[in-house]
């Protein structure tokens, strides 16, 4: 109940809006889109000289755009969903049709809501409420025939909630948001991830022992920071072709002491132990290593969170397109499929088929 309840209260802040006194200007316009879509590949070899895996892909997506632009303000807020499975007949056993392997292939809860300003010409101000999690568990496998694999992931554990006051500088097809002042919550309620060691930065008391049959968990780390968010969309950059681009950055004015950077060149030198380092449980001694001759700028660059996206749709059809997407993530505070501070990459091209509903009607 306890990850249902931080659920619906992060969902109420992601749409609070504090209330505009009602004047004597016009009244503000709801302006909406609505598109889900369902995307589909499939492959067969059967006693094919070249050889390859039998596959079956399906995704499922939702993004809506709900728009409300007022003579002052502007409040957009923003639904991107999706969800997916892949099967994979690992023996090519198309005579059974058996299908031995299932795989998440997507999975994400991204909610936006923001209420901007505008002050003097391209300038102006927001706030900023968003909230990323996913929906179901998610494991790292050993192999091919590995169905079971190990849990590394599931829903609210992570969760992130990003609240931004920030300066903005807005164009039509793209926008730069600055803030120095951003609180980043995030959210682990699985008690096992925690156990192994899969965090996320939600930093246990000291001394936490995950065999004590009597620990105590601290299920939310809450960091104050700096934060960059830059957008670019352009439709039809070619015709039927429309790009989408995103960057964000974080930086947590407390990493530094997280990661004890001092502890580390000693330990690196002669394994003194590290007892203020936060990181120490989720890194292997190889990358400590790697670690103790950083310098300044290498140690912020190291700290600072990155989520970097791009899609790119192809319209063959009012309900049928071409799309490709990349998303790069770096966040030390995930361990890694077995080391620590990997980069992390999704990359996905496809068929889709879609459908749109606007207001107002074009």
């Amino acid at each position: 109940m306890k990850r249902f309840y931080a659920f619906l209260a992060a969902l109420c802040l992601a749409a609070t809006v504090p209330a505009i006194a009602q004047d004597e200007q016009p009244a503000g316009s709801w302006s909406t889109t609505s598109t889900p879509a369902l995307k589909f590949s499939e492959s067969m070899f059967n006693n094919w000289s070249s050889s390859g895996t039998s596959q079956l892909d399906l995704n499922a997506t939702f993004f809506g755009n709900y728009k409300y632009t007022h003579t002052r303000y502007v409040w957009d807020n923003i639904v991107d969903l999706g969800f997916g499975h892949a099967w994979q007949d690992l023996d090519n056993s198309a005579q059974g049709g058996r299908f031995e392997s299932r795989r998440k292939s997507l999975d994400k809860i991204d909610l936006t809501s923001a209420l901007s300003w505008k002050a003097y010409k391209d300038w102006g101000a927001s706030f900023t409420a968003n909230l990323k999690t996913q929906f179901a568990k998610g494991f790292e496998y050993s192999g091919a025939g590995d169905n079971e694999g190990k849990m590394v992931s599931s829903f609210f554990a992570p969760a992130y909630l990003t609240t931004a006051l920030a300066f903005e500088y807005k164009k039509p097809e793209w926008s730069v948001s600055l803030s120095f002042l951003t609180g980043k919550t995030t959210f682990v309620f699985n008690n096992d991830l925690i156990d192994s060691g899969y965090t996320y930065g939600v930093i246990q008391e000291k001394g936490f022992d995950p065999t004590d049959p009597n620990r105590t968990y601290k299920h939310a780390y809450f960091a104050l920071g700096s934060y960059i968010k830059a957008q670019y969309l352009k439709k039809d950059l070619l015709p039927s072709l429309d790009l989408y681009a995103r960057l964000e950055l974080f930086y947590d004015y407390k990493k530094s002491s997280h990661m004890a950077w001092d502890e580390i060149k000693a330990f690196e030198a002669d394994g003194t132990p590290m007892e203020n380092c936060e990181y120490k449980l989720a890194a292997s001694d190889e990358s400590w290593a790697d670690l103790a001759s950083f310098n300044w700028i290498q140690r912020r660059i190291f700290e600072t969170d990155l989520d970097f996206e791009v899609k790119l749709d192809y319209r063959f059809s009012s309900h049928i397109a071409a799309n490709f997407a990349l998303n790069l993530k770096w966040d030390t505070d995930f361990s890694g499929m077995g080391r620590w501070g990997h980069l992390q990459v999704y990359q996905m091209a496809g068929l889709q088929v879609f459908f749109s509903w606007k207001t107002p009607n074009k």
